[in-house]
């Protein structure tokens, strides 16, 4: 199995870090029967992502033999984008992959050594997780003459391409990325909106999450063209994901540390300079200090920390010992003085990573840090990581999340150990209570559907206030694992309640994006109108935007478009698995037969796990919550098509496309409650086979999620802004959805033939 020697420290290569995929028997591939076999599937799934020169080689065939192949299904001519451009989107590769190829093909595939691959398992947003923490059995596969039977088959698909998409699937529209061109052009007018003293930051659209001061990227995640048209939108920051032992040198202490910090420091400042022409500062994610193997220990046990995290032989750096800490403070003074003008770091100090011993509630499991308080620990970080930063450059932020503080709870003796002269940031919708249905809750995080300030951060930010420390607002206001494939969701009157209650709380900045949501989009606008007080109320606001970008004639219909979203949004049954269920991937997601046997997994794969998908709601309540919150996204498409036939010339172009993006929000929306359908259905029959209501309404399923696929396959050939998130990459391509069609089309004829 893989093996994660990057998680090592930078350059210690003879250290093994943990296994981040578990040894011992691999987990059986998934079946896709609806493809002829495993060759045929390979073709299918990367024909628009690799080029065939390359896919011919990794399987021993010739170019002519694939496109063969390809041309058997009805495939056109094979368009992918450069190799650099596909590096950049390697995650949407490996996901299609993880159940065809084995371990040494995919790597081939992607262009990745496996250090480097194994690295990217573990900085890169916990992608390994997202996997399944396994990777599935697969024999080596190799190219092999399609005999009669396989030839059949593949006919079969080409016709039911052909029925389903009479214009043909041949490659049409954008290309993968091809959004990044449009945003990387400087706007004829670059001036930043005018300064108000408030702090807002937010990542980039299409950023590297991993080490992206050291990784190559065909596209810049930061260039002029984004950078000016966040300003123009009030935001004058933006942040990116590092690991403090790579930026600085570690000392005698820790002679590992810091190899490759000059050439991350050195793109670092050059992104400083460029974003500072902008009137933007850069700010650095702290996740530290980073759990480490357990070998690193062997000749420093005094730093020991909590042993073992999520079933792997990691142990925190104990920040009880004075070695630790001086390290953290000289290593930022190190970085802030290397890097003038730097804007600040915001650190996590209890994330899913494990950092410091009470970073997951265990510090009394730690001989030091058992005789001390969690909000002590948490304080005493800050402080140390505040000093080494004011060393560097006084004038730069350390702005404190507590994300994770006492789980989640209430955590005012955190907000009260923070040091002087820090700024306070909550989670601006946490613990907001919802009611959706039978379920009543409160939110955690990641809600436009459910708009805060939620009790847990208004308490927080009143402690802090009282102490005289800034507060921040984190807000999802463009997009949220609610629905994250698309650059924005037009739902505005919720995101102007939000905003509303923002400027009434009177927080000092916001922190706008997580990796997910950093368009520069009509709601980022929204926002800068409420809270810029540019505009009396909400409701103005409202107005001013519907005029602003579609004029004035058909501002109207575009309200009302909006309210509609909103009252269907409002239905959302937060509470669901909100990163297992199938939303994201929404018309995509494929369907089986019989159940895969499969967990969902963090955002990447749902299967078919409708338990996990439908978290407190029942069967019947997750299905009814989806279809009302498509009714609501339905029902604002006509007088959106109203508007956007009304708007302004010069106004209608970014009119439809913003049509587009709640057109493909509703298909998301509805396909979600098909699938549970088919599921509740698949299972019913597979208990009683002559149940004919069930049979009736598994097809009745199939039809409809077959449309649905059709009505996004159109959207998402014409907009490459359509499945894709930035910590994800593309969650699906157009050529998933009429792989779609094509499974439904599978079952259908299965199902018609399975004895009554």
């Amino acid at each position: 199995m893989l093996r994660l020697a990057a998680m090592l420290l930078a350059g210690v290569v003879n250290v093994i870090a943990a296994e981040l995929l578990p040894a011992g028997k691999p987990p059986p591939a998934v079946l896709f029967e609806h493809f002829p076999d495993r060759l045929h599937a390979y073709v299918w799934r990367n024909w628009e992502l690799v080029d065939t020169a390359a896919l011919a080689r990794l399987v021993e065939a010739t170019p002519a033999q694939l496109e063969h192949v390809a041309a058997s299904m009805g495939l056109g001519a094979n368009r992918a984008p450069p190799p650099a451009e596909r590096r950049q989107i390697y995650i949407t590769i490996v996901r299609r992959n993880w159940h065809l190829l084995p371990e040494d093909q995919l790597l081939a595939l992607v262009g990745m050594s496996r250090d480097e691959f194994e690295f990217r398992l573990k900085e890169d947003d916990a992608l390994g997780l997202k996997l399944g923490s396994a990777k599935p059995a697969c024999e080596p596969l190799r190219y092999h003459a399609p005999d009669a039977s396989t030839l059949a088959k593949a006919a079969t698909i080409r016709a039911d391409v052909a029925r389903s998409f009479a214009s043909g699937i041949a490659f049409e529209g954008e290309a993968p990325l091809a959004f990044a061109a449009e945003l990387n052009r400087v706007p004829s007018d670059t001036r930043p909106a005018a300064a108000d003293g408030k702090l807002r930051y937010i990542f980039s659209y299409f950023g590297a999450y991993g080490d992206p001061l050291a990784e190559p990227t065909a596209i810049d995640p930061y260039p002029d063209g984004l950078l000016a048209r966040l300003a123009q939108q009030g935001v004058n920051g933006v942040w990116l994901h590092v690991v403090l032992r790579q930026l600085a040198p570690g000392g005698p202490a820790f002679p590992e540390f810091g190899e490759g910090h000059e050439k991350r420091l050195a793109a670092l400042r050059e992104l400083v300079a460029k974003a500072a022409r902008h009137g933007i500062k850069v700010y650095l994610y702290m996740n530290e200090p980073r759990a480490m193997p357990a070998a690193f220990f062997r000749d420093r046990p005094q730093m020991a920390g909590v042993r073992g995290w999520n079933g792997f032989d990691m142990v925190a750096m104990c920040t009880s010992d004075p070695a630790v800490r001086k390290w953290i403070g000289d290593a930022l003074a190190f970085v802030f003085r290397a890097t003038p003008g730097l804007g600040g770091i915001f650190p996590i100090s209890a994330s899913e990573n494990p950092t410091n011993c009470a970073s997951h509630n265990r510090h009394m499991e730690c001989p030091r840090c058992r005789l001390r308080t969690q909000a002590e620990i948490v304080g005493e970080l800050h402080a140390v990581m505040a000093e080494g930063v004011h060393r560097g450059d006084p004038a730069a932020k350390v702005i404190a999340w507590d994300w994770g503080w006492a789980r989640h709870g209430d955590a005012t003796d955190h907000v009260r150990a923070l040091p002087p002269g820090v700024w306070q940031m909550s989670v601006s919708e946490w613990a907001q209570p919802f009611e959706r249905g039978a379920v009543k809750g409160k939110v955690g995080e990641y809600s436009i559907s459910v708009p805060g300030p939620g009790p847990r951060a208004r308490q927080h930010w009143s402690v802090a206030k009282a102490r005289g420390l800034k507060t921040v607002a984190k807000v999802a206001l463009n997009n949220t694992w609610e629905l994250s494939p698309l650059p924005y969701l037009p739902a505005m009157d919720l995101v102007a309640e939000h905003c509303a209650g923002l400027a009434r709380e009177g927080v000092d900045g916001l922190m706008l994006s997580w990796s997910l949501g950093g368009y520069p989009s009509p709601n980022l606008r929204l926002a800068q109108l409420i809270l810029d007080g540019a505009t009396a109320t909400a409701d103005a606001a409202l107005e001013a935007l519907a005029v602003e970008r579609f004029g004035k004639a058909a501002a109207p219909a575009a309200r009302q478009a909006w309210s509609a979203f909103s009252a269907g949004f409002r239905e959302f049954p937060y509470g669901l698995g909100l990163y297992s269920a199938p939303q994201q991937m929404g018309p995509a997601n494929l369907l089986y037969g019989r159940a895969t046997g499969y967990a969902a997994t963090m955002t990447c794969y749902p299967w078919d796990d409708l338990t996990r998908w439908r978290g407190a709601y029942a069967p019947a309540d997750f299905v009814a919550q989806f279809e009302k919150t498509a009714r609501g996204w339905e029902r604002g498409l006509e007088p959106m098509r109203t508007a956007v036939a009304a708007a302004e010339a010069g106004k209608h172009p970014e009119a439809e496309r913003e049509r587009a993006i709640a057109e493909a929000a509703y298909c998301h929306f509805a396909s979600v409650a098909e699938q549970a359908k088919f599921i509740v259905a698949r299972e019913a029959l597979a208990k009683n086979p002559g149940d004919a209501a069930a049979r009736t309404a598994l097809l009745a399923a199939l039809d409809r999620e077959i449309a649905l696929a059709r009505r996004l396959y159109a959207l998402a050939r014409a907009d490459s802004r359509i499945g894709f998130e930035a910590a994800n990459h593309y969650f699906y391509r157009p050529l998933d959805l009429v792989e779609k069609v094509v499974s439904c089309e599978a079952l259908k004829r299965a199902h018609a033939a399975a004895p009554k």
